[in-house]
């Protein structure tokens, strides 16, 4: 059973960076690809960011295409994800989760582990 944990969020203003870092243990790397999510008040979870199992292939949704870059230590089995250019409606719980090997789905129901979450605002 893999184990997620997220970390790295924080409070930004509009422009600046972060980067989340995702850390997963009981499984291996290629056993599953990793996608992000988030989520905020009121609104439903947004899948925004994977990365396959084996070849570091990845997809982005169009709301943080050319502004995140999502990338995979398979040895350490870790993924980070690089948010730069951030904007007040990036805020929310961003999570990491565990999904199909060899996909690659912004969908939830591809995904059967999820990490806990951790929180980016974004404001001024």
């Amino acid at each position: 059973q893999v184990q997620l944990v997220e970390s790295g969020g924080g409070l930004v203003q509009p422009g600046g960076s972060l980067r989340l870092s995702c850390a997963a243990s009981g499984g291996t790397s290629n056993d599953y690809s990793i996608g992000w999510f988030r989520q905020a008040p009121g609104k439903e979870r947004e899948g925004i960011a994977c990365i396959s199992s084996h070849d570091g292939a990845t997809y982005y949704a169009p709301s943080v295409r050319g502004r995140f870059t999502l990338s995979r230590d398979y040895a350490k089995n870790t993924a980070s994800l690089q948010m730069d250019g951030l904007k007040p409606e990036d805020t929310a719980v961003y999570y990491c989760a565990a999904g199909l090997p060899r996909a690659l789905s912004l969908q939830s129901n591809f995904y059967t582990n999820w990490g806990q979450g951790t929180q980016v605002s974004v404001s001024s």
